[in-house]
Parts: C-alpha cells; structure tokens; sequence
C-alpha cells in the first residue's frame, strides 16, 4: 500500500513529466470506476503536484486566454493500495487508467493517467486536505512532533505502539511497512503501549552543559520514535526509483527491497493487531500482544513472497475457502479484512469481495481504459 513516501515521490514525477507540457480539453473518466466525474474543460492548462502525508493534490491551472473561462480546479487523490500516475502515449494507454489528461496539440498526443489496479483509490473535488489529518510526517516534523506530545492523553495511546502509529489523526503518512521499519531499529516491541513509549520522549532532556553541535550528535546517534517518524520516510523518498512497490520484474523498486530491514523479511516474526494488519518485528511483541495470537516467522524459500504480497495485501471471500480450496491455492488463514487506505484517518476495511465478484472485475477491467 503507499504511504507517504510513495505520495511525495508521485507529486514529483507529476511535477518532472508535466514540466512544460500543455493540456487540453476535458478530463475523462473511465466507466467503470465510481469516483465522481470532473467538471473541468479547457483549450490548455497545466498541471502541478503537492503531497502531504497520504494525500496527493493534483492541480489544473488555465493558461491566460484559454477558453472557455475556467477557474483552477484542485482535485484530492488517496491511492488506496495500487494507486499511481504515469505518463503515456495516448494510443498506448496503460490499464486501469481510470482518469486521463490529455495534452494539447502539436505534437504526439500524451496522457497523465491515475492507475488504480484494485479501484480502492479514489480523487475528491474539494481540492482540501482531508480534515482531522495531522501534520505530514515528513514536511511538518515540528508540528507533527509537537501535535503527538501534546495529546499523549487521546485514547488511541491507550492501544499498543504499532497500531497508534497507523492513526493519521497524528501519524500522517506512517503505514504498515514504515511502523514496522521505525519500531525495529529501536528495538520497541510493537505491542509495547504507545503511552508508554512516547511519555519516555518527554522525560528524556539532554543535558544543558552541552554545545549545539555535540547535541545535534547525540541526536543523530540515538533518534528517538518521532524523529524516525520523519527520518525513515525520508530515507525512502531519497532512494529515488517508486518506493513501496511490486517484488519482482521492475528496477525501480530493487532500491527499496534492497534498503528493507524489517518488514517481510527472512527471520523476522509476525502478527496480526487488532484490525487484520500483520506487523513483522524481531523479539518479544510485547505485554499487549493478542492473546492467542500465533506469532509466524518469514522463512526463507526458492519461491517466497516479497514483503509487498502479503495477506494484508489482499482482500478476503465473503466466505471463508474450505481447507482444500485453501492449501490448492497456496494462501494462509485468514480471518480478518486487510485495510486500505480511504477517507478514514484509520484505515477502514475492504468490503468482502466474493469469488464470483472478483471474476466479473476481471472480465471489466479487460481494455476498459481506452478512450
């Protein structure tokens, strides 16, 4: 799923491919998806990109003199699991492009596609940051810092660390594969209770004796929760390549496999928290891990999964497979839904999806997104 890396990475591809390209006409919106149509038509305009946490602005501005008359137009893209824009010749559109801007003639015909394989990302006319979201983890540190501190008394750090840190009230941009990243290199059981780990970061003073300088090293040689918070996505963003992304069969997400520690890799253990997300660490899980829960070690296999195909990864039958349809297929239990990211500042679950369904998309999806 893409977290905020993944968006601040989109925002500049949009921003470097659709440098001194002009569009026109109106936007069009493949059938089959159910995001609202956009309203927006102009002889020529340009588009830019912004990011802030798990969200994507997408603006269309009218050059002077286009017609007719439009306003700028700012539309709001959450990705879902599978959401991304790429740039294409218009006579060779990818699949599942579900909304296309076309440039404007001379010149060969390009588009700017939103790609959304599984459709469970979605764009918003408002043109505003959802409200509630907390300030984005990797271009409001301060904010972000000081808005977790001063609410350690909100419920949600009454839960274990691993699932506060998916709450985008105050962790705006943390996903799945970043908490685990950022609990593993301090070594926090992912079960350990959020208050108690963060209350530590208040009580903690470095000493006035010391320089700046020496301050500002001892900073670096022992960050704390928060500042991983930020330095961690930061780590991802400046790896360049798309982040987060498919196991195999692209370059541009060998840099990000490569720089994984924690999550999804071989000898590390596994649960699943309250919501149906598997978190991977390494060690004790911690006092609040659930009960009964088996913990499940990644081990290693000529035919393993990457850290991306995870069951947390794909949405479960309405009915649970039989045990023989279960070993043929080659998946583990599953009990509860994974959950992508929408309009919820928690990450709400997928819909049961039943076998028939999944087919019937299939076939739907099959050349749906030629203009």
């Amino acid at each position: 799923m893409p977290e905020g890396p993944e968006l601040h990475l989109a925002s500049q591809f949009v921003n470097e491919a659709c440098r001194g390209l002009v569009f026109g006409g109106c936007v069009e919106k493949s059938p089959i998806s159910r995001n609202p149509e956009v309203p927006f038509e102009s002889s020529a305009y340009y588009i830019s990109a912004s990011a802030r946490g798990k969200e994507l602005r997408l603006t269309l501005s009218p050059l002077p003199g286009a017609q007719p008359p439009q306003e700028p137009l700012a539309l709001i893209f959450h990705f879902g699991m599978s959401g991304s824009f790429q740039l294409a010749p218009s006579n060779a559109l990818p699949p599942h492009a579900h909304l296309r801007f076309y440039t404007a003639p001379p010149g060969p015909q390009l588009t700017l596609c939103f790609v959304d394989i599984r459709r469970f990302g979605h764009w918003e006319l408002t043109g505003e940051w959802q409200p509630g979201r907390g300030p984005c983890v990797l271009l409001e540190y301060e904010q972000f810092r000081e808005n977790v501190l001063r609410n350690l008394a909100d419920k949600v750090f009454d839960r274990p660390i691993c699932e506060a840190l998916l709450d985008q009230r105050f962790f705006n941009g943390i996903g799945n594969y970043l908490r685990a990243e950022i609990l593993y290199r301090l070594r926090i059981p992912p079960f350990e209770k959020a208050r108690t780990v963060l209350e530590a970061l208040k009580q903690h003073r470095l000493s006035p004796k010391l320089t700046l300088s020496q301050k500002i090293k001892a900073k670096l040689q022992n960050p704390d929760l928060l500042e991983l918070c930020h330095s961690v996505p930061k780590e991802v963003v400046q790896l360049g390549g798309k982040g987060y992304g498919q196991a195999r069969g692209e370059e541009d997400f060998a840099p990000f496999r490569a720089w994984l520690r924690c999550y999804g890799m071989v000898g590390m253990r596994s649960l699943r928290d309250r919501h149906g997300r598997t978190i991977w660490f390494q060690g004790d899980p911690g006092p609040l891990a659930p009960k009964g829960g088996k913990s499940h070690k990644k081990k290693s296999s000529g035919a393993q999964r990457g850290p991306e195909d995870g069951v947390e990864d794909h949405p479960p039958p309405s009915k649970a497979p039989s045990r023989t349809r279960r070993a043929w297929r080659g998946l583990p239990e599953q009990t509860t839904a994974q959950q992508p990211e929408g309009t919820s500042l928690q990450d709400p679950k997928v819909p049961p999806v039943t076998e028939k369904g999944k087919r019937r998309g299939r076939r739907a999806n099959s050349g749906c997104c030629r203009p």
